[in-house]
């Protein structure tokens, strides 16, 4: 795709056969269908891209919430259980 090339090739001439501007006018119209299959299939996979990045952006928040839980449960576990420190020695 040579933007000179496209420049020189979509200026309207005056000497244009008819049998060249149909020629022509096929071209664009392929290049625009072309283009609009491209558009639909990038916007599918954006709408695809948009679903999972949801989806992982749900999972994480389930994540950091056991995450979190998890964490308290361990902290309450170690303040229940008493440690060496707290133990009374033998010979009370």
């Amino acid at each position: 795709m040579n933007g000179d090339t496209q420049r020189e090739n979509s200026t309207m001439r005056t000497d244009t056969t008819p049998v060249e501007l149909a020629r022509r006018l096929e071209a664009l119209e392929s290049r625009i269908a072309y283009q609009e299959h491209w558009l639909d299939t990038l916007d599918a996979a954006v709408a695809g891209q948009e679903q999972r990045l949801s989806q992982l952006e749900r999972l994480n928040a389930l994540m950091t919430e056991r995450l979190r839980d998890q964490q308290r449960a361990l902290q309450e576990y170690d303040t229940a259980t008493p440690g060496p420190g707290d133990e009374v020695p033998p010979h009370y």
